[in-house]
């Protein structure tokens, strides 16, 4: 296993570095954690500006994919343009001044300046990572790599709320401010660390033409030009639909568990952290079919499966069932991600690969945050089943362009 390591590009090592950082920071403030906390610092206020506590937890997330959309195409224009490693010093600059000042923030505006920060932060980082990994990377074989960065993604995901449990069993079993205030800083100060990796990432160690597109390597015939088109196109279609319809439901689920189930902090914390560990399984799960049954095949396969989870979800079932679909739901729609990040990589050419990495963000960014918005409004006074139901309807369009895909889209060699 150490010898693996060690044979790996310098830019893999370091981005295994982040992610495990970056993640594990992210799954102990991010998800749960920060909803719960504006949740919680609303009704203390008694309402903000007339709204319920959803509408403004909407609204947050909101703020963080305006600013990710405001950032990300220039930043993926000067990714193809500047250096990938330039780009990720800016990031890791803009990370630690929102971390600073997330830390800081004692009340609402402030966290709102810090997550503007933190979109911007994304926005910066996405398409220079993405692409510095997809250059160190053959072309031909890269699910496997990512495949396991994604586990590693999903168990520092996991290892957030696991140390969550921990934290709320020493200081409290309730959704109390100052408690939720505490968990924070610890997540806020592993972000601020990852932010600080960016710096370590370099151009020069990346790999020449072994990692440029199929159809550069390869001049392609005018029908093949034709899917190295279409190929593109049709998957961040999928992910900008997909991402629509995620983002109108997940930041909600954690105020679902307490609102519907009245389940306590360490019991969410309990799901989050199995649902993560469960994910990067499956992701490993998936790649390893992919290989046999093929990466459209096995995106589309999975993302039906976890539809179809969610739907059932809507129908409030008991705790017994709801947990494990919830699980389920959960690792299985994200189990497409590395499939669709390493196809993507493998028709992009490398002097595009900022942009086109710059519209995956947007289908986790803009449309993700945005869509949170609508799922705040939709849910309203705690209406989650027709947000549910209207999210599955939307994951069952997002399916579409992937079975368009599937006969375009070459197996890999392992």
């Amino acid at each position: 296993m150490l010898e693996k390591l060690k044979e790996l590009n310098h830019n893999i090592k370091a981005s295994f570095l982040f992610t495990a950082l970056q993640s594990f920071g992210r799954g102990i403030w991010m998800g749960n954690i920060l909803s719960l906390y504006v949740v919680v610092l609303v009704e203390n206020s008694q309402g903000i500006l007339g709204l319920t506590s959803n509408e403004i937890l909407g609204i947050t997330a909101g703020i963080t994919g305006i600013a990710m959309t405001a950032i990300v195409f220039p930043a993926g224009y000067l990714t193809d343009k500047l250096r990938r490693d330039k780009m990720l010093r800016v990031a890791g600059i803009v990370g630690i001044i929102a971390m600073l000042i997330l830390a800081l923030a004692i009340d609402l505006y402030l966290i709102m300046i810090a997550l503007f920060l933190w979109g911007a932060f994304q926005g910066i980082t996405r398409p220079a990572f993405e692409s510095i990994v997809a250059d160190s990377l053959p072309t031909g074989n890269r699910s496997g790599v990512y495949a396991k960065i994604h586990l590693v993604r999903q168990f520092g995901m996991a290892s957030g709320p696991v140390l969550n449990i921990l934290l709320f069993f020493w200081l409290g079993d309730q959704w109390d401010m100052e408690i939720l205030r505490t968990v924070m800083l610890v997540g806020v100060s592993i972000s601020l660390l990852s932010a600080i990796v960016l710096f370590f990432f370099k151009d020069d160690r990346s790999m020449g033409d072994e990692s440029e597109s199929i159809f550069e390597l390869e001049p392609p015939d005018e029908e093949v030009s034709k899917q190295a088109k279409k190929i593109p196109i049709l998957l961040v279609a999928s992910n900008v639909i997909i991402g629509m319809g995620a983002g109108m439901t997940v930041k909600f689920f954690p105020v679902f568990f307490r609102a519907v189930y009245e389940l306590k902090p360490i019991s969410v914390q309990m799901i989050m952290g199995a649902t993560f560990i469960v994910t990067g399984i499956a992701g490993i799960v998936a790649q390893k079919f992919s290989v046999k049954r093929g990466r459209g095949e096995m995106i589309f396969s999975v993302q039906i499966l976890a539809t179809m989870c969610l739907v059932v979800i809507g129908f409030y079932p008991s705790l017994i069932f709801l947990v494990p679909l919830f699980v389920l739901r959960g690792s299985l729609m994200n189990a497409a991600q590395p499939l669709s990040r390493s196809i993507l990589m493998d028709v992009v050419p490398k002097k595009n690969r900022g942009k086109w990495n710059s519209l995956e963000t947007i289908a986790w960014g803009l449309f993700w945050n945005a869509s949170a918005v609508l799922g705040g409004f939709l849910i309203g006074d705690n209406n989650f089943q027709r947000c549910f139901l209207i999210t599955a309807g939307i994951y069952f369009v997002g399916t579409i362009p992937i079975l368009l895909l599937i006969p375009m889209v070459k197996k890999e060699t392992g």
